[in-house]
């Protein structure tokens, strides 16, 4: 079972090798100020460590954009439409699907970034939105990928391994690979074992070039689903990164490769 020393003998492997092993962060499903968001704001703030909040326009409230601007800076980006499953009962969720017509999907997804767009420059914000992509559950329609450049977006974000740097010309893809939660089973912290095991898998095929080892690892959260087992792995996990020195988490911005405000 993969353990913390583990991690330990991971980065030391990258750090003998005289790399340093980039990380960066993405919590989804943000909505509206919470007790649950100013604790993730207040982890990121004592940890130092840059946060991108993937925000759902269609359901966020205006008092966000203030409580962010109140808050540590974090980069936000655009979480599909309205968070909505448009599959069928047998299927996987999707918003962003096969499901409607692909006119329809895009239309939402314009008229989203207008929202956060609005939002994020009436709080003196507009320096942290970034025109990048995480569809809701981390599915996206193949067909419409290559439409995403078309209406300003220059990034993707979903999980697992990324296939190539850029998913089509003009848009960088950075996605996930350390999930907490158990989704499939509890709903609750998915166990320090299962999430250590993605963290160096993910690090041992990017150092031995047998994945990308350009893209950064990532840490998933969803603050609204996290029990205290989830609170205290991602603290632990943050800390850890920050105390080895062959270890070093970076902004949204700069996976994505966008100039930081």
């Amino acid at each position: 079972m993969t353990d913390w020393f583990h991690l330990d003998d991971e980065l030391d492997a990258w750090a003998q090798a005289g790399r340093v092993a980039t990380f960066w962060w993405r919590d989804d499903d943000a909505r509206a100020p919470s007790p649950a968001l100013e604790r993730l704001l207040s982890l990121a703030g004592e940890a130092a460590a840059p946060l991108a909040l993937a925000v759902i326009p269609a359901e966020v409230e205006d008092t966000l954009g203030a409580f962010l601007a109140a808050a540590t800076p974090v980069s936000i980006l655009q979480h599909g439409y309205a968070h909505q499953n448009h599959a069928g009962p047998k299927q996987k969720k999707i918003e962003l699907g096969p499901h409607r017509p692909f006119e329809t999907v895009i239309a939402e997804i314009a008229v989203g970034w207008q929202r956060l767009d609005s939002l994020s420059a009436s709080c003196g914000l507009r320096d942290r939105l970034l025109a990048v992509m995480v569809p809701p559950w981390n599915r996206i329609a193949p067909q419409l990928v290559p439409m995403l450049p078309e209406i300003r977006f220059t990034g993707l974000s979903t999980f697992g391994p990324r296939g190539r740097a850029e998913a089509v010309r003009g848009l960088h893809q950075v996605n996930t690979h350390i999930d907490v939660i158990d989704w499939a089973g509890t709903r609750g912290f998915v166990g320090t074992h299962t999430a250590l095991d993605q963290a160096v898998s993910h690090l041992a095929r990017r150092r031995t070039t047998q994945g990308d080892a350009a893209e950064p690892t990532g840490l998933l959260t969803h603050h609204l689903a996290h029990d205290e087992a989830t609170w205290d792995f991602v603290a632990a996990f943050l800390d850890r990164i920050a105390k080895h020195d062959a270890a070093q988490m970076v902004s949204a911005h700069r996976a994505f490769g966008m100039t930081a405000p």
